[in-house]
């Protein structure tokens, strides 16, 4: 038996149709809303348009917010980086503030969420917490005296070259690039010779 190609199209064709009038003449389950299952997770919520923090890709998020508390993330649709998309890092940002408990299944604060500035000391095996001025001052102090202690006028060449090899920056690719000019501008008068951004990784 020899099949045409006009035979074989018209063969797809009636096997296609079967198979939808089978499915279409077949009873399927509804699936609706449940009321008894309790609340709709988003009800009685605003919703607040955002940019995720993670990376410098700047993709849009939805917030929704219910007594002034997060109750859930997503990716914003309407956004032109991201058009609803989201990283998994990005999908995972509501679990930085809160959490499901998996006893009660109501959100709850995380509990391993870090509020303080903290520090391990030399010598010490745990963590201490500390406030945001004294961390602020002995990152200073250690930027310092690590520049005094290291700072080069001339190198061996007799050269004047006014830097230090043991200070780094490392600027965040979540940063504008006007933040990053002021990074560089002040490392580069601590006089700093490695500079780099995680926005190339």
């Amino acid at each position: 038996m020899e099949i045409t190609r006009r035979g074989l199209f018209k063969a797809t064709a009636l096997a296609f149709a079967g198979s939808m009038a089978y499915e279409l003449s077949t009873a399927s389950d509804a699936f609706a809303f449940d009321a008894t299952q309790g609340p709709w997770k988003l009800e009685g919520t605003q919703e607040y348009t955002t940019i995720c923090c993670y990376c410098a890709g700047g993709c849009g998020m939805i917030a929704s917010v219910r007594d002034g508390e997060l109750v859930h993330v997503e990716g914003d649709p309407d956004h032109f980086v991201s058009e609803g998309g989201l990283c998994p890092k990005g999908a995972a940002q509501f679990q930085t503030e809160r959490i499901v408990d998996p006893e009660t299944g109501a959100l709850v604060d995380n509990p391993t969420r870090i509020l303080k500035p903290r520090v391990r000391r030399p010598g010490a095996s745990q963590w201490e917490d500390i406030s945001w001025d004294d961390a602020i001052e002995e990152i200073a102090r250690h930027m310092k005296d690590t520049r005094d202690e290291t700072f080069e006028r001339v190198n061996d060449k007799g050269v004047t070259v006014n830097r230090t090899p043991a200070i780094a920056a490392l600027g965040g690719s979540s940063m504008t690039i006007e933040e990053e000019y002021f990074i560089v501008k002040l490392f580069r008068e601590l006089g700093a010779i490695t500079l780099d951004n995680q926005a190339r990784v």
